[in-house]
C-alpha cells in the first residue's frame, strides 16, 4: 500500500535576510509575490502529470504540509487560500495531516493566522535563533525576545499547541553564559519541540565573505569557534534532556507525541515533492527513486510556462530543474544509512538487509568497523547508531559511511 506523500512549500520572501544566509530568499516586492504565488499553484496543477512522465509514484494522499522558506507568514491570506485550493485540488489531504507555518517573530499578521487555521493550519515553527537581542540583530534578525515570548502565548491562545522553536549556536558575541539563558527561555516557554543548530556560515554570504577578508560590519570577530560551538550543542543536548525534551534528531529535540512528522519523512526515507524555488523533491518510481530540485533563480522560475512539464529525459535540461538523479540501488543504500543515522534510533539492520541483500549489508558493515572501533557507532539490539560522540562529528562519519558503503 502507498504511504502518503508529504509536501514541501518553498516560499522565498523575507523582511531583511540574515547575515549568514545564502538560501535562495530575499526581500521583493508585493507585486513580485502574487506572480510568485502564480506559478507556484500552476506548478502544483501540473505535478500529477510530470510524475508520470518521469514513471514516478506520486500518492494522492498528502498528510503533511511544511511551509519553508524565507518566512512564508509574510504572504497574505487570500494568497494561501489560493495555495490550499490548488492543494486541495491535486491532493487529498488528510483530516489528521500535520501543517506546519516556518514563521519569524512579529511577521504574523493576524488575519492571516486566522485565514491559516481555516485551512488547517496546525504547527508553527519560530526562527528564534537567540533570545539575547544583541545575538539576534548581530545576525540581521528583526525580533527581540519580548517579541518571542509575545509571539509564543498568542498563537497558542488561538488555540495552537504545536510550536517549535529554532535556536543557533556559535551567533556573535554568543558566551556560554548567554547560550544557557537562551536555553532556560526556550525551556521555559513550554514549547513541545526545539531546534539546535551549529551556525554554518555560507562563504557567499555577507558574513562569510566578512569572514574571509576581515572587516567589521557583519561582526565576524565576534564569531565564536567551533569547539564553542559544538562544546555549546552539547550543553543544550543536556539541558534539554533533563527538560523531558528528548533528542530523536541531531538537531531536534520533543516532547513525547510532538516530532516533526514531515521531516521525519526525510530521515525515513519516505517520499515528498517539493513545490516553488530551490525545492527538493525524492518520488518513488517502479525501479527505485528519483531525486530533483528547482531552480534557485527566481527569474528563471517565474518564466517557466503552465505547459513545461519536467520528463524524466528531459530532466537534464529543463530550465525548471537544476539537478535530477535517478537512485540506484547502491544509492538507496547509502542514504537509508546516513538519513537513518540522523535518528537517535538508527538504522534497524534487519530492515537493511530485507531491502537492499544480505551481500551488500556485510560489506558495509565490515567497513564500518573502524567507525564503530573509534567510538562514533554503537550496534545493539538489531540497530545500527551514532553514539553522542558521534553526533558531535556526525558530517565526518556521514563521509565515512559513503565511502564504506560505496567499496
Amino acid at each position: 500500500m502507498t504511504t502518503p506523500v508529504g509536501v514541501y512549500i518553498s516560499v522565498p520572501f523575507c523582511k531583511a535576510k540574515c547575515t549568514f544566509c545564502n538560501f535562495a530568499s530575499d526581500a521583493f516586492g508585493s507585486s513580485r509575490m502574487q506572480s510568485y504565488v502564480d506559478r507556484l499553484c500552476a506548478e502544483i496543477r501540473k505535478s500529477r502529470p510530470s510524475a508520470e512522465k518521469m514513471d514516478a509514484v506520486l500518492p494522492r494522499e498528502a498528510d503533511s504540509i511544511y511551509f519553508g522558506g524565507g518566512t512564508p507568514s509574510l504572504l497574505a491570506p487570500e494568497q494561501f487560500r489560493q495555495i490550499f485550493t490548488a492543494l486541495r485540488d491535486e491532493f487529498a489531504v488528510a483530516r489528521n495531516a500535520e501543517i506546519t507555518l516556518e514563521c519569524a517573530p512579529g511577521q504574523l499578521a493576524g488575519d492571516t493566522l486566522d485565514e491559516l487555521q481555516r485551512q488547517g493550519m496546525n504547527r508553527i515553527s519560530f526562527g528564534v535563533q537567540s533570545f539575547v537581542d544583541r545575538e539576534s540583530s548581530a545576525v540581521g534578525r528583526l525580533h527581540t525576545a519580548q517579541q518571542c515570548i509575545a509571539e509564543i502565548a498568542r498563537v497558542r491562545s488561538a488555540g495552537i499547541e504545536e510550536i517549535s522553536l529554532d535556536l543557533i549556536a556559535g551567533l556573535p558575541h554568543q558566551t556560554e553564559q548567554s547560550w544557557r539563558y537562551s536555553l532556560d527561555q526556550a525551556i521555559a516557554s513550554g514549547v513541545p519541540h526545539l531546534s539546535v543548530y551549529m551556525l554554518e556560515v555560507d562563504e557567499e554570504s555577507r558574513l562569510g565573505k566578512e569572514m574571509l577578508t576581515g572587516g567589521a560590519r557583519y561582526h565576524a570577530s565576534a564569531v565564536p569557534s567551533e569547539d564553542e560551538a559544538a562544546t555549546w550543542y552539547q550543553i543544550a543536548c543536556e539541558a534539554f534532556d533533563v527538560a523531558g525534551l528528548t533528542q530523536y534528531e541531531i538537531s531536534n529535540f520533543a516532547r513525547h507525541g510532538h516530532t516533526s512528522r514531515h521531516n521525519l519523512k526525510y530521515w525515513h526515507r519516505q517520499h515528498y515533492i517539493g513545490f516553488g524555488l530551490d525545492a527538493h523533491s525524492m518520488l518513488l518510481t517502479k525501479e527505485a527513486a528519483v531525486r530533483f530540485a528547482n531552480t534557485s533563480d527566481l527569474d528563471v522560475y517565474l518564466n517557466q510556462t503552465t505547459t513545461d512539464t519536467f520528463g524524466l529525459h528531459q530532466l537534464a535540461n529543463h530550465p525548471n530543474a537544476k539537478e535530477a538523479d535517478i537512485i540506484s540501488h547502491t544509492e538507496a543504500f547509502e542514504e537509508s544509512l546516513f538519513l537513518g543515522l540522523r535518528l537517535n534510533e538508527g538504522v534497524s539492520i534487519d530492515s537493511l538487509r530485507e531491502q537492499f541483500g544480505e551481500p551488500m549489508l556485510r560489506d558495509a558493515m565490515e567497513s564500518l568497523q573502524e567507525v564503530h572501533d573509534a567510538g562514533l557507532l554503537e550496534i545493539d539490539a538489531g540497530r545500527i547508531r551514532l553514539t553522542a560522540r558521534g553526533r558531535m562529528v556526525s558530517n565526518e562519519v556521514f563521509s565515512r559511511v559513503l565511502v564504506s558503503a560505496a567499496a
